[in-house]
C-alpha cells in the first residue's frame, strides 16, 4: 500500500473529487482527517470509508470552512492532536463563485470565490508547514485545474483564483524544498460534478454557448472518472514522487506514473510550469525599435 502509515488532511472531502481522494487514500493504507461545511455529507463519507480499516488506520471528520481562520487552525489542532505528524495535506475545497459578464457579476459572490479558492489554499498550508518543518518531510497536494492554463471568461473569479494556486503552488515550493516538503499543484481533468451542474444550471446566457455545450458533453458523457485525479493524488502522497515539487501535472494527459525516472530531468526545468510565452518561443524574431 502506497500510504500505509501515512497521515493526511483532506478538505472538501464530503463529495465529489474530495471523497473519491479520501477513498483512495484510505485503501492505499493512510489514515485521513477529512473537513467540509456540511456535517451531513462527512458522516456518509466517513461511514464508507469506515468498513474496512486496517488496524491502527483511523477515517476522522471534522466541520470546516476552509476560508474561516479559527476553524482551520481548529481542524489543525485535531490533526496534531489525533495523529502526532501529518504527512500530507490535500487542498480540495473550491468554488466556482458568480457566472456571467464581470460588472454584472455579484462583487460579494466574487471575492468569495477568491477568499476560498486562494486563501483557503494558503492558509491550510500555513497551518500545516510548521508541523512538516519540524518532522523534516511533508506532501502538499493543491487541487487546481483549466481555469489555471485556460481564459475563462464568465467565470473570471474561477480562473483567477486557480491561476493563483499555482503560481502559490510553485513559489512555496522552492520555499521549503530544504525543507524535504514537495508542494505540486493537480489538473484533475473535465469533470461531471455538482460544480458541472452548476454551470449547466447557470445557461448559455451566463456561461457563454460555448462553454455551456462543452459542459453539457462533459455531463451526458461523464467526464474524466474521479478515480484519476485521485490516482495522481495517491502519487503525489506517496514516496514514489519524492523530490518532484513545485508542478502542475494533468491527471489526464501527463505521464505521471513515469516521472520518478525523469527527476532529474525536471529539477532545474520549467517543464509542467506556469511560464509567459515570448516571441522566440512560436519562432519569431520582433526586436525593440
Amino acid at each position: 500500500m502506497k500510504l500505509k502509515n501515512r497521515n493526511a488532511v483532506i478538505t472538501g472531502a464530503g463529495q465529489g473529487l474530495g471523497a473519491a481522494i479520501a477513498a483512495q487514500y484510505v485503501v492505499e493504507g493512510a489514515s485521513v482527517l477529512l473537513c467540509a461545511r456540511s456535517q451531513k455529507s462527512l458522516l456518509k463519507v466517513q461511514k464508507e470509508l469506515s468498513a474496512n480499516l486496517a488496524d491502527g488506520q483511523r477515517v476522522l471528520i471534522q466541520v470546516a470552512d476552509v476560508a474561516d481562520r479559527a476553524q482551520v487552525d481548529a481542524l489543525f489542532a485535531t490533526a496534531k492532536k489525533e495523529f502526532g505528524h501529518l504527512d500530507i495535506l490535500v487542498n480540495n475545497a473550491g468554488i466556482y463563485g458568480p457566472m456571467g459578464p464581470l460588472e454584472d457579476s455579484d462583487w460579494d459572490e466574487w471575492a468569495e470565490a477568491i477568499r476560498i479558492n486562494i486563501l483557503g489554499t494558503v492558509y491550510p498550508c500555513r497551518c500545516a508547514l510548521p508541523i512538516m518543518k519540524q518532522q523534516g518531510y511533508g506532501k502538499i497536494i493543491n487541487l487546481s485545474g483549466g481555469g489555471a492554463t485556460n481564459p475563462m471568461p464568465r467565470i473570471s473569479a474561477y480562473a483567477t483564483s486557480k491561476a493563483g494556486v499555482v503560481r502559490f503552488t510553485e513559489s512555496l515550493a522552492l520555499e521549503v524544498q530544504s525543507d524535504h516538503i514537495d508542494v505540486n499543484a493537480v489538473a484533475p481533468g473535465a469533470l461531471a460534478t455538482r460544480l458541472t451542474d452548476q454551470l449547466i444550471d447557470a445557461g448559455p446566457e451566463k456561461v457563454g454557448e460555448a462553454f455551456y455545450r462543452r459542459m453539457l458533453k462533459i455531463r451526458d458523457e461523464g467526464g474524466t472518472p474521479l478515480t484519476t485525479g485521485a490516482s495522481l493524488c495517491v502519487w503525489l502522497g506517496s514516496a514514489e514522487s519524492n523530490g518532484i515539487t513545485g508542478r502542475l501535472l494533468s491527471a489526464v494527459w501527463d505521464p505521471w506514473p513515469t516521472l520518478a525516472a525523469r527527476r532529474d530531468e525536471l529539477t532545474g526545468s520549467d517543464i509542467y510550469t506556469l511560464r509567459r510565452i515570448v516571441p522566440a518561443d512560436r519562432g519569431k524574431k520582433w526586436e525593440a525599435s
